[in-house]
């Protein structure tokens, strides 16, 4: 079939998005799904920083691609083996599935599946197929996902089925940035109530990681980024205290906290972020990053600290989450207002305006942007 798609054919582009035009969106050919796989009419698509690391080059990515990863819609054509979906289901998609046979999938770790980062890494389906072409040459699909579309393909694993009364706009932002953000807050640092709480790097992961630190009762929520007018919007969603980051952060932070907080979370992708982070950990305490630099960057620590204060140091991909077990949990805190993830959404665009939103994205003038089909 035919479909439309933003897609990336070269990558490197740091700036000038809108100019440049690093997404062309096409006419291209979405082959049927093959055995486990499901077609699906995307209805909302979010604009992430990982699609816009991919075009930056900061995570290389084998093009031409269709990005796009955090999403939802509809589904219209199963394929065979699958019998557990059919036409019309609601779904939310999901970038890091596991495999399910694998030893970390084994450990209940999906977000560290071996399958998964073998054939996502080569622009594969985890099917080890490639549905989408155009003028007869294959196109990557971007983590199994690629919702930068009007339809796409997917392995049955990449899609959760979910509630028909959750708005296609909200259900997408649970696809990365409540999973990434609230997850790592819930799932890796595991916050008590009335623990002390900062993150760093305000998008989308971020604010869903201030959500995340409110339902979970944290009693002081510090919110740091470099942009100011995005202080507002954590403050609506819990922040008790905001900080704009520049050469005084770790000290205020010190200052407020008595000397650190229980934990601090990095989510702006930068090293920069998370030294400062470890610096405003308190002895004893936990250090949390799920940001994603550029693979060749590299940080400094003061290692006696690990041992003499008991730091402790702990990645965080996709918020440790096992999503069919962590979506349903989260929708419910929604449902309950204790998860107001709509408050993250600041722009809703078309498809055609796909390069300005990635503009707004680096400029840091937009939180969560959904690219709407319907």
């Amino acid at each position: 079939m035919k479909i439309t798609a933003a897609v990336l054919m070269r990558d490197g582009i740091t700036s000038n998005f809108a100019k440049e035009s690093p997404l062309e969106v096409r006419e291209i050919d979405l082959a049927p799904p093959g055995r486990g796989e499901v077609l699906i009419r995307v209805a909302a698509a979010g604009v992430c920083h990982s699609d816009l690391s991919v075009i930056n080059g900061t995570r290389p990515r084998p093009l031409p691609m269709v990005l796009g990863h955090e999403a939802s819609g509809y589904v219209e054509e199963v394929g065979e083996g699958v019998d557990d979906l059919e036409p019309g289901d609601h779904v939310v998609c999901i970038f890091a599935p596991g495999c399910r046979n694998c030893n970390p999938c084994a450990e209940g770790r999906p977000a560290l599946c071996e399958r998964a980062a073998k054939h996502h890494g080569a622009g594969e389906l985890m099917t080890a197929a490639r549905r989408l072409s155009m003028n007869g040459q294959p196109i990557n699909h971007h983590v199994g996902v690629s919702a930068f579309a009007t339809h796409a393909v997917m392995d049955r694993r990449s899609l959760v089925k979910v509630d028909h009364k959750l708005p296609a706009s909200v259900s997408a932002l649970f696809s990365c940035a409540m999973l990434t953000g609230a997850g790592a807050v819930f799932n890796t640092a595991r916050i008590l109530p009335g623990q002390s709480v900062a993150v760093i790097g305000l998008g989308g992961v971020g604010l869903a990681a201030v959500l995340g630190a409110a339902a979970a009762g944290a009693g002081r929520i510090i919110a740091i980024d470099p942009f100011a007018a995005k202080m507002d919007a954590a403050r609506s969603m819990g922040a008790t205290d905001c900080i704009t980051a520049d050469e005084n952060t770790i000290q205020a932070v010190r200052d407020l906290t008595n000397g650190g907080v229980d934990c601090a979370i990095e989510l702006a992708g930068s090293v920069k972020a998370l030294e400062t982070a470890y610096e405003i950990t308190r002895r004893g305490g936990l250090t949390v990053t799920a940001g994603l630099p550029h693979p060749d960057q590299r940080m400094a620590l003061p290692a006696l600290k690990l041992v003499a204060e008991e730091r402790t140091l702990k990645g965080s991909y996709i918020g440790s989450c096992v999503p069919q077990r962590d979506l349903p949990r989260m929708f419910a805190l929604y449902e309950l207002g204790k998860l107001p993830v709509e408050k993250m959404l600041s722009h809703r665009v078309r498809l055609d305006d796909i390069n300005l939103a990635m503009d707004r994205l680096n400029d840091g003038t937009a939180i969560r942007q959904i690219v709407e089909f319907d």
